[in-house]
């Protein structure tokens, strides 16, 4: 029996065989995923939510140019890289590696962003 197989069995018997949402298992620390898919639901919509709040700081700040778009491509791809290596501890392995799951959704959360930015700072800034 593999580690992953056991570490689902023992959480399904502290869970009293209850299924975890998708969100209440993305805020438990090394949750046990049963559907892949489910794991990469939940990484492209952290992304989302962090390609919003970043825009809405950009834009207030008022920040320009390529040192913005740097700093949220560090930000984006690193916290996404600790959340799924440090606090779920997934094996990366499992998802395509390491750079699959970096790059889960990161061109729709750029996108994303660039409106939320661009429409706060023409909003707040604009004369």
């Amino acid at each position: 029996m593999t580690s992953s197989s056991r570490r689902k069995e023992e959480v399904h018997a502290v869970n009293g065989g209850l299924k975890q949402s998708a969100w209440s298992k993305a805020i438990s620390c090394k949750a046990v995923w049963d559907e892949k898919d489910e794991f990469l639901d939940v990484v492209y919509w952290i992304r989302q939510i962090i390609a919003v709040v970043l825009g809405v700081i950009w834009g207030v700040a008022p920040l320009k140019g390529f040192l913005g778009i740097a700093i949220f491509c560090v930000i984006n791809a690193g916290v996404l890289y600790l959340y799924f290596s440090s606090f779920q501890q997934v094996d990366e392995e499992e998802y395509g590696g390491t750079w699959e799951l970096t790059k889960e959704g990161f061109m729709t959360s750029f996108a994303l962003f660039l409106v939320v930015w661009i429409i706060f700072y023409t909003a707040l800034h604009y004369d």
